[in-house]
């Protein structure tokens, strides 16, 4: 999707559905298992802090119970760029633009995830050591599961 991100849900005027939506399914969605989950790669040590924190973020981040292998090494692999970026002591926009493009290809941006209509909500208490859930795919669980086509 191009243009702005899209608003939150809480945010929107309108409560109708949007046009895709109402629209039939021209295409079968077939779940795939993915990878078990696994630990994430520890972040190298040579590493300047700001990627360092960067990467250990996403270990505690919602977005992250969906990562596969591949994501983590994109994620070292950008977090690497941002160390050498950062540890050269001059930056580059058009090289700051690019890390924030592939940090929003891994859906860690709030606008990276909107787009995607993806949104992560924290719990009720605010407790921050608490998992965040990701509200959209258990309305596509659901909706798959009223199709017979859940797990």
């Amino acid at each position: 999707m191009s243009g702005p991100p899209p608003k939150r849900t809480s945010e929107r005027r309108r409560r109708n559905k949007p046009k895709d939506a109402a629209a039939p399914a021209k295409t079968k969605v077939v779940p795939i298992a993915g990878a078990p989950r696994l630990k994430p790669p520890a972040e190298d040590t040579a590493w300047h802090t700001i990627a360092k924190a960067w990467y250990r973020s996403l270990k505690t981040s919602g977005q992250s119970k969906y990562f596969e292998p591949s994501d983590w090494q994109a994620a070292r692999l950008c977090a690497h760029v941002m160390s050498e970026h950062l540890n050269s002591r001059t930056l580059r926009a058009g090289m700051v633009q690019q890390i924030w493009t592939m940090m929003g290809d891994l859906l860690t941006t709030e606008a990276s995830r909107r787009r995607v209509r993806l949104e992560l909500s924290t719990t009720e208490s605010g407790d921050p050591g608490t998992d965040a859930t990701v509200t959209i795919m258990s309305e596509y669980a659901k909706e798959l599961a009223a199709h017979g086509l859940g797990q």
